[in-house]
């Protein structure tokens, strides 16, 4: 252990697109939305996260909310690495210290990631004073977040449904084998869910509108055991322009949504279609896992079971199996040193 090893700190980050998360001393001490909100003559940062949050969509012409992730990868730089560094000073364990403690990070990024996507990544964190920079694979960090054994010789198959991209690999020996990155999401879901009220209901809704719906009485089926209640939806109405209020079912969501998550089911069955026939007689004993936000989806394990004529499991907690993962590469770095990228 050398001198100064007391003053490093471990941290984890899942960068996500629609949310960030970091762990620290295996806790989330972070989980706020990926978003940021500057002032347009300085481009001085006004909030981060939740209050950024609060902004968005409602903002005069003095400020702009900005997501500096797009489709799982930085497409703001300098946003993020603000983000970045301010989500890093607000973790309490670094709030009272009189100096800049420096870090060891693990961050997860899409498995469909480019060169340079990954060195944007890895100078953000260099400038928000990371000394050593890990790169895990989301899909693999989800598994080990499950609660997989990714090392051993067995096939698995994850599916993590984040903001910005789906993920669909199947790992075995630390390793990923084949996998399909889709740019649909949560993000397309949210915008899928926004055409369909203009369309159908001539009402003109925000993102965050279109995000509660989603989150309300999002479904991927037409019938549901349990469905939810229907939800009143307040936005503009496109022909008066006056405020109006409309009554959504889960059925109408399960219909917007219907084209995306065909393009989903067609991904998942190209996967399998790519995968060895040692690995696909693993994964029909163990079945398909599923992370990430939007695999909180009501009836989306059904449907992809269905498709698929296999048991699909979804994480106890998906949002925060990815950055749980991730933390436990972290804290068992020798172990998964062969699943990380320096």
């Amino acid at each position: 252990m050398g001198l100064f090893d007391f003053l490093t700190y471990d941290i984890a980050i899942d960068l996500g697109t629609a949310n960030t998360l970091i762990i620290h001393n295996d806790k989330v001490v972070v989980d706020a939305p990926s978003i940021v909100a500057l002032d347009r003559t300085t481009n001085a940062i006004l909030a981060i996260g939740h209050e950024a949050m609060q902004m968005h969509g409602k903002t005069h012409e003095n400020i702009r909310t900005v997501r500096p992730l797009k489709d799982g990868v930085i497409a703001d730089f300098v946003a993020s690495e603000h983000m970045i560094r301010e989500m890093i000073k607000s973790i309490p364990a670094l709030k009272n210290n009189w100096f800049a403690p420096s870090l060891r990070m693990v961050i997860c990024i899409p498995s469909g990631i480019t060169e340079v996507e990954k060195r944007a990544v890895r100078d953000s964190a260099e400038h928000a004073n990371a000394k050593e920079v890990y790169l895990i694979h989301e899909p693999m960090a989800a598994a080990i977040g499950i609660g997989v054994d990714v090392l051993e010789p067995k096939g698995n198959m994850i599916i993590d449904i984040g903001g910005g991209t789906t993920e669909i690999a199947v790992l075995a020996l630390g390793g990923i084998v084949c996998d399909k990155s889709i740019k649909v999401a949560g993000d397309v879901f949210t915008n899928d869910i926004a055409y369909y009220m203009r369309t159908q209901h001539n009402l003109f809704v925000g993102d965050r509108t279109a995000e509660l719906i989603k989150i309300n009485v999002g479904a991927a089926l037409e019938t549901l055991a349990s469905p939810p209640d229907d939800m009143s939806v307040q936005g503009r109405d496109l022909i008066s322009g006056k405020p109006k209020q409309v009554d959504i079912s889960y059925k109408e969501i399960a219909r917007a949504l219907d084209k995306s998550l065909t393009r989903i089911e067609d991904a998942v069955m190209e996967a399998l279609s790519l995968t060895p026939p040692e690995l696909s007689a693993d994964i029909y004993n163990s079945g398909i896992y599923m992370a990430g936000g939007g695999s909180l989806l009501r009836g989306l394990d059904q449907r992809i079971s269905t498709k698929t004529d296999l048991p699909v499991y979804v994480a106890e907690d998906p949002l925060r199996a990815v950055v749980r993962g991730t933390g436990i590469a972290l804290k068992n770095l020798e172990k998964y040193r062969t699943l990380l990228m320096r």
